[in-house]
């Protein structure tokens, strides 16, 4: 049978007692997880999940974002995670594009989704904390529980197990469609790369509902009955307590999660972490210096790992016998292969820029019902990443670019397109560029550059509450700057790359 589940049910049947996972008060074994999840699962049946059917989910790195994500797989649902940060019109998209018929949210972060939900007459539910040792309820039909404790739906490898949106720099957001075979090869690869056993013990305060915490860490420790410990939100401290108390082997992060704790060590040292082997790290190019001041605090190595949400979070990965190898990230991990092409669709030659290709077991099926847009990025079974970089003697992959202008802004993706279009709808703003500059903490801030309404005076503090109401935090423009007209090409269109990053202004708070 084939399902997300089919791993963490045979390791809560074979090991019931041996734990999963931990936050800062919980403990939970395997045999205990599943148990959660089948409960939850014959909730969500009960009240007309079935399988196929799409259903949008948002919830913090807790241990009831691991329960009811599982529990829906176990229905055979299509999963469809999303930001906690999401405002209404963001998810309203979404659910539409999608076509979503069920609305879940942990109770903390339910009143966009719920709103939307009102809207379009769908059903939702508000995610509650675990009863952990309580008894069931009496809501449960107790035939259906064991059944669903005995079983899950059987579901073929190409079935489409999550829909994660993504977007480059024109359109909407789309759909990438990953299957259960997708997802279920995220930890077959890693496993080799990262030398895992059971024992591993994995933290990570990472969002879950983005593919790195979601596949390459969540997936990948449970699926081989390691633990892992969540916290959520981040901060310095807290995580750095966790690493020391749950005697962590592998932590997961990005570069302003390991350059914080960097900040906030003061006194500690390698000792007060003598279990960590490995921190691995993803979401923007880690400074050298940050590697070395890393190795020196906390007696572990960071390695980096590439990967796009159309290949769920998963391609590269650094070998662990050779150590870090500066601006790169890695190699192909197992099953996997990456060329550097030429605009002709022909591979360049070792330590030439090229675009990078990726071709392996989790590269998407396509996006969701956008077959033009998935024939230009799929080509012949290779991955059109919009990345250039370029390959060295040993496979090591340097990323150098990005053509489709991504801003990643502390481990986030902001596309420009998307917040181009909200900033367009203020009536005093005539034309925008939204661009990336370099920060010395989030890597990239957002930037935008505006032409205004002749005659109009923009309050930066206004525009910025303005954009607020309509985009998630994260994606809201930090650095505001005003000029008469942007520059433009013969055919009228604006030249991002045109603009001086240099002449942009301050961040504002």
């Amino acid at each position: 049978m084939s399902n997300l589940v089919s791993r963490l049910w045979s390791i809560a049947e074979n090991t019931p007692e041996r734990i999963a996972l931990r936050d800062q008060s919980r403990t939970i074994t395997y045999g205990q997880l599943r148990e959660q999840i089948a409960s939850t699962a014959d909730h969500y049946s009960s009240i007309g999940v079935r399988r196929d059917d799409r259903v949008v989910f948002i919830a913090p790195s807790i241990p009831e974002f691991v329960v009811t994500y599982y529990a829906l797989h176990a229905l055979g649902a299509t999963v469809i995670t999303m930001n906690v940060m999401s405002t209404r019109p963001e998810i309203d998209y979404v659910v539409g594009d999608s076509g979503a018929t069920t609305l879940i949210a942990w109770h903390e972060c339910a009143d966009a989704l719920r709103g939307v939900a009102d809207d379009r007459g769908l059903t939702f539910v508000a995610v509650a904390p675990l009863a952990l040792g309580a008894e069931e309820e009496s809501h449960h039909d107790s035939a259906r529980s064991a059944a669903v404790a005995d079983a899950y739906v059987d579901r073929s490898d190409d079935d489409v197990a999550m829909v994660l949106y993504t977007s480059g720099t024109t359109g909407r957001p789309k759909g990438a469609a990953l299957t259960v075979s997708n997802i279920n090869a995220i930890p077959d690869a890693f496993r080799p790369a990262l030398k895992l056993t059971p024992d591993d013990r994995w933290a990570t305060a990472l969002p879950l509902f983005h593919c790195f915490g979601q596949g390459v860490v969540m997936h990948t420790a449970l699926s081989f009955g390691c633990s892992l410990s969540l916290l959520s939100p981040f901060t310095p401290n807290g995580f750095m307590d966790m690493l020391r108390d749950h005697h962590t082997t592998i932590a997961c992060g990005v570069p302003t999660m390991w350059n914080a704790m960097l900040q906030a060590a003061d006194d500690r040292s390698p000792d007060d972490f003598a279990s960590l082997r490995l921190a691995c790290s993803g979401g923007a190019a880690l400074p050298a210096e940050v590697i070395r001041a890393f190795s020196e605090q906390f007696g572990a190595t960071i390695l980096e790992g590439y990967g796009l949400t159309e290949t769920a979070g998963t391609a590269t990965f650094h070998n662990l016998d050779r150590g870090p190898k500066v601006a790169t990230v890695g190699s192909a991990l197992p099953g996997f292969s990456v060329e550097a092409r030429d605009t002709d669709g022909h591979r360049v030659p070792e330590g030439e820029v090229g675009e990078i290709f990726i071709s392996g077991p989790t590269v998407m099926r396509g996006y969701w019902n956008r077959p033009d847009a998935t024939a230009t990025t799929l080509v012949d079974g290779w991955l059109a990443t919009g990345d250039l970089g370029t390959i060295d003697a040993d496979g090591d992959i340097r990323i150098v670019d990005r053509t489709k202008d991504l801003i990643i802004r502390g481990g986030y993706n902001v596309y420009p397109r998307e917040v181009e279009e909200i900033l367009y709808e203020h009536p005093d703003i005539v034309e925008v560029a939204v661009i990336g500059v370099p920060h010395a903490h989030y890597g990239e801030e957002v930037a935008a550059v505006i032409a205004p309404r002749p005659g109009a005076t923009i309050d930066t503090d206004a525009l910025r509450t303005w954009a607020k109401e309509r985009l998630s935090a994260y994606k809201v423009p930090r650095i505001f700057t005003f000029v008469d007209e942007l520059p433009k090409g013969a055919t009228g269109k604006i030249l991002k790359r045109a603009i001086d990053r240099d002449s942009v202004g301050a961040v504002t708070q």
